[in-house]
């Protein structure tokens, strides 16, 4: 009779955890996998902005860091939590940051918190070293940008196409942007003329 007892009463902690894991399983419609703030802000830190709740839940589904991360880089983003997701894990989803806290990859000093200017960001012509073509007012025809790309042969080939697809698809970006911008200088002059 002692060792029932003993049974029934050492087993009432399993139980407690086994009900919520199968009231998480029923909500989520998985089981969710064992995840650790480590292994969120891992993938958060790689992928800032993909929101940590994204992360978690997806890291729920897979139990894999590796997995998490290759869905995004293969599709370029999350999905979504369900409702059921943010009732289950209320705090996860409380701030895109809940529990967990995107650290830096560097490590901060007293020097790096002072209140010196952040460097400014390189622009996306910059970046592409794309200022000669600036420069030189190339234009490029809207029906050229994006579409199917044509499959090289070899790779340098492929990683050139690509790159000149980019390159066009920023200037194209930025023709757009300037010429919006033109129109609405216009729209305010003229509204300011007519007044």
């Amino acid at each position: 009779m002692g060792l029932l007892a003993g049974m029934h009463f050492g087993s009432t902690g399993n139980d407690a955890a086994s009900d919520e894991q199968r009231r998480a399983a029923t909500m989520l419609g998985f089981r969710p996998k064992r995840v650790t703030p480590e292994m969120i802000n891992t993938v958060s830190n790689m992928f800032p902005d993909i929101p940590i709740p994204n992360v978690h839940y997806d890291l729920l589904r897979t139990g894999n860091v590796e997995l998490t991360t290759n869905k995004i880089l293969e599709r370029g983003f999350l999905e979504s939590p369900p409702a059921a997701f943010h009732t289950l894990y209320p705090l996860a989803s409380a701030t895109n940051q809940g529990p967990f806290i995107r650290t830096p990859s560097t490590s901060t000093n007293a020097s790096a918190t002072s209140k010196a200017p952040a460097p400014k960001a390189p622009s996306l012509v910059e970046r592409y070293g794309l200022e000669e073509r600036v420069q030189r007012g190339e234009q490029v025809a809207e029906e050229s940008v994006g579409g199917k790309a044509q499959w090289e042969d070899s790779p340098e080939k492929r990683e050139a196409s690509l790159k000149e697809r980019k390159a066009q698809m920023i200037l194209a970006a930025r023709q757009r942007f300037l010429a919006a911008q033109q129109k609405q200088e216009a729209t305010a002059s003229s509204s300011g003329v007519s007044s």
